[in-house]
């Protein structure tokens, strides 16, 4: 079994939940008593995300690329980023290990591919749904169209994130204001709606929405255990 380096704790709510589905998936494959081979490197989310929204990419960048060098050196044969958002510094992150680094964005896209859609939704962080890292990857490199909500929409998705979910609380009130960002995403022509933050999926279930929900956390979690797993 290879080792998973998780560059997490952004938040370390999702970061639990990328621990769960690799344990419980590698004991699901291997046996009751099997778990994941797995490095955490788990920031301060404070300082990240002040760092976010004060726009100062290159110093998060310096810091996602040591924490993957130093993963590396611990032994990691996988890296994964616990977060949609930081995927921005992947290419640097790429740039700067030998081992190979696990884009969420790819399992995601070939799932959606998988199910014959086109035509997707994004939920996410404003930097994710508006800026071009994400959206463009999937566009470009798996040819899907990608809707993103409304400015008034993306603020209140993203506020939701920020002041709730990386604190680990659950609002009915916002569920249903991500119930109705997705309706209009589907009245749009989305065929189906990316959960394109990795604590969205503590606050929307399937039941949330008329057309399938993607989970990133899931979708990224599981392509690293069959990296992990390949012979």
């Amino acid at each position: 079994m290879r080792t998973i380096g998780l560059i997490g704790g952004m938040s370390w709510e999702s970061s639990v939940e990328y621990y769960r589905i690799l344990n419980e998936g590698v004991r699901d494959r291997l046996g009751p008593t099997a778990s994941a081979r797995c490095l955490l490197w788990s920031f301060d989310f404070s300082e990240i995300e002040a760092l976010q929204h004060r726009g100062d990419w290159d110093e998060l960048t310096a810091r996602l690329v040591e924490a993957a060098r130093k993963l590396e050196t611990a032994g990691a044969d996988i890296l994964l980023i616990c977060t949609n958002t930081m995927h921005r510094m992947a290419p640097a992150i790429e740039a700067a290990v030998q081992v190979p680094l696990l884009h969420i964005a790819d399992p995601t896209a070939e799932r959606i591919k998988a199910a014959g859609l086109q035509k997707v939704g994004l939920l996410g962080t404003a930097f994710t749904m508006e800026q071009d890292f994400y959206k463009g990857r999937l566009a470009e490199r798996h040819g899907l169209n990608v809707l993103v909500p409304n400015a008034e929409d993306r603020a209140t998705i993203h506020r939701v994130i920020y002041e709730e979910l990386v604190a680990g609380q659950i609002v009915d009130t916002s569920r249903d204001a991500y119930r109705a960002v997705i309706a209009r995403l589907v009245d749009a022509g989305a065929q189906s709606v990316i959960l394109g933050c990795t604590e969205i999926m503590l606050l929307v279930r399937p039941e949330d929405s008329t057309v399938p929900l993607i989970d990133t956390t899931t979708l990224h979690a599981h392509a690293a255990i069959e990296m992990a797993l390949a012979d």
